[in-house]
């Protein structure tokens, strides 16, 4: 399901057969996005602990939901489908609203869903503009996050969650990542990634 060969969790042997036994959802499957590094493990390694850091880590004080959403957001304007479609589906466990805001999302409608506060706005405003635009970031779109009410660590916790899917979406895209049939919006289990 990729452009390039990978290597199956049966088929697997040493660093990867352990790197896999982490990453497995809990039916043994591995996401075909951590298949794709399947003949470089210590890649698989480090996006795994990237992944877990900026998406997943306990001393993140943005709220997951909306950090799924980010990683949507950024997704949609790559027009990465496998990672808009597994974070839609981990966000609809985080938030009733998940459907409303991917549609949102999707559209060209002013209004956003009563979840997208003025705050959270300003937050996806520097996001997008990160993600389509990167070299016209300046001093003021993050003075815009902080008049909102968010702390610089907050927006560091936001740039890293859509630097990593800018990321993710060109592994997927740039190596033909296509969707199986699998549990899809799940993360591995634990706080933290431990190498090894």
């Amino acid at each position: 399901m990729t452009f390039i060969r990978c290597i199956d969790p049966v088929d697997a042997e040493g660093k990867l057969k352990s790197l896999y036994a982490k990453v497995a959802a809990p039916d043994g499957e591995v996401d075909q996005i951590l298949k794709a590094h399947s003949l470089r493990p210590h890649t698989l390694e480090g996006h795994m602990a990237l992944y877990k850091a900026v998406l997943h880590h306990s001393a993140n004080a943005i709220p997951k939901w909306l950090l799924e959403t980010i990683g949507v957001q950024v997704s949609l304007l790559n027009q990465c489908e496998y990672c808009v479609v597994h974070h839609w589906h981990g966000l609809k466990r985080l938030c009733l609203e998940a459907d409303n805001i991917v549609a949102w999302l999707k559209s060209d409608q002013v209004t956003a869903p009563d979840t997208i506060t003025p705050g959270i706005q300003a937050l996806l405003d520097y996001t997008e503009k990160l993600t389509t635009h990167p070299q016209a970031i300046a001093s003021q779109d993050v003075e815009r996050c902080r008049s909102a009410g968010w702390t610089d660590g907050q927006v560091l916790e936001a740039n890293q969650v859509a630097a990593y899917f800018a990321y993710a979406n060109r592994t997927v895209l740039g190596l033909g990542v296509k969707p199986v049939e699998q549990s899809l919006g799940l993360s591995p289990s634990g706080d933290s990634w431990q190498h090894g």
